[in-house]
């Protein structure tokens, strides 16, 4: 995401590398390469513009302090204006009503079906909502269905008629269900065409009015740049949508929507889809996007990951495991698998500052753990839970058993071992008790 944008800003910032103060001259340089930058990257043409005017003014006006570098001050201005582009802070979605009602609007292949599933979840899991979906698309049969299985999946119920052919007597059957069963929150799935025609804004307008929605978001394909702006244009002249949700933004995309459309529409940046996965979804932060944008990193956004994975009581009786030396292999499996929910690992690595450009290049494989869970699930309980009764006859039937050889096997146990003594010596080290050491 925004690799191609960002190795562009960075080459342009070194132009005012090595320069002792800010002036009109070199920063008219560095600023029309960032300019030049952003239109490849598909930002709207007045937006780049007006991007760049702004971060001279501010640039001019600012007296160097001895300890700031010109181009960090210049990093930082852009930081902020992007910030600011991007809408500044991170905005709610609405969902107080009773039940509160949220209408998906946008394009065909948009991603408005697995959004609405995704977002399903988040809020169920996070808010505590009893979300139901309803599947209004009465055009495509595949999309009932689609939304049949994401519904299944998230364990979700989904309202839909199929024989119905009007959208907007489902939407309001579907509330009155939803009062009927308590749900609390109703996510209506509405029609997509493959471009913008009367007859949807006719169909989608008529579903609004009929339901009077909390929140209205339209959702659009990141990958289609400028185009998503325009077509958010349109969209927002005849709905007057509450936000924005951009998907697919862990695609080859150029960034452009993401940076445009704030200040096309007005309207704010709510969430962004980071993959096909049910929780690959993230509330749109600009500043942390910003951060992500010039090779900063998102370490907020990583930690907040961490913690939805973080289980307090399960942390505690493995800090009482390690402090023993009693951690084994059903543990570290463990880890494995809630570092594997915290997403795509590629996307995860980006995120620590410094890390994303040195891996833009490299081919980073969401299946990176599969060989070590291989061996791991090769082993009985019983070795699994004592690692140290591992002999060689063990590990050569292991190796067999998970399609690995026996160097790979016996490479992990190293690992393993290592990683069980670093641990131990933390724990004694956080307890206040220096490790010993042998003489």
């Amino acid at each position: 995401m925004f690799e191609s944008l960002s190795s562009r800003l960075e080459r342009s910032f070194k132009i005012l590398k090595g320069e002792g103060k800010i002036t009109e001259i070199n920063v008219a340089e560095t600023l029309k390469d960032v300019r030049r930058a952003l239109l490849d990257a598909d930002v709207n043409y007045k937006t780049a513009k007006q991007f760049t005017e702004t971060v001279k003014d501010k640039a001019m006006g600012q007296d160097v302090l001895t300890a700031v570098k010109p181009e960090q001050l210049l990093v930082k201005i852009v930081h902020d204006e992007l910030a600011l582009l991007m809408g500044g802070t991170a905005t709610d979605i609405n969902i107080k009503g009773s039940p509160a009602i949220i209408l998906m609007a946008g394009l065909q292949g948009s991603g408005k079906t697995t959004f609405s599933g995704k977002l399903a979840k988040m809020l169920k899991s996070k808010k505590g909502k009893n979300p139901l979906l309803v599947a209004d698309d009465i055009y495509r049969p595949a999309a009932i269905e689609q939304l049949k299985i994401l519904g299944a999946q998230i364990e979700v119920p989904v309202y839909f008629e199929e024989d119905s052919k009007d959208p907007v007597q489902i939407a309001l059957n579907a509330i009155k269900q939803a009062k009927q069963n308590g749900n609390d929150l109703v996510i209506i799935d509405t029609a997509g065409r493959l471009a913008v025609d009367e007859e949807m804004m006719k169909e989608i307008t008529a579903i609004k009015n009929a339901v009077k929605p909390d929140e209205i978001l339209f959702v659009v394909d990141s990958m289609t740049g400028q185009d998503a702006v325009n077509t958010a244009k349109e969209f927002n002249d005849r709905l007057n949508f509450d936000g924005v949700v951009l998907t697919k933004l862990d695609g080859d995309t150029r960034g452009g929507a993401a940076l445009s459309i704030r200040s096309i529409v007005d309207k704010p940046i709510k969430f962004v889809g980071t993959g096909e996965k049910m929780d690959a979804l993230d509330v749109f932060h600009p500043d942390r996007m910003a951060d992500r944008i010039l090779g900063m990193g998102d370490i907020v956004s990583l930690v907040e990951r961490a913690q939805e994975q973080y289980d307090e009581e399960e942390a505690r009786r493995l800090q009482k495991k390690i402090a023993k030396n009693q951690f084994d292999f059903n543990d570290f499996i463990g880890q494995i698998q809630q570092i594997k929910k915290m997403g795509n690992l590629k996307d995860l690595a980006a995120m620590i500052p410094g890390v994303g450009k040195s891996i833009k290049d490299l081919d980073i494989d969401d299946d990176a753990f599969k060989s070590i869970e291989a061996i791991i699930y090769s082993m009985t309980p019983k070795e699994r839970s004592n690692p140290e009764i591992l002999n060689g006859s063990r590990r050569q039937r292991i190796a067999a058993g998970s399609g690995t050889s026996t160097q790979d096997v016996n490479k992990l146990i190293k690992q393993f071992d290592q990683t069980r003594k670093m641990m131990k010596m933390m724990t004694q080290m956080k307890g206040g008790k220096m490790p010993q050491m042998k003489k």
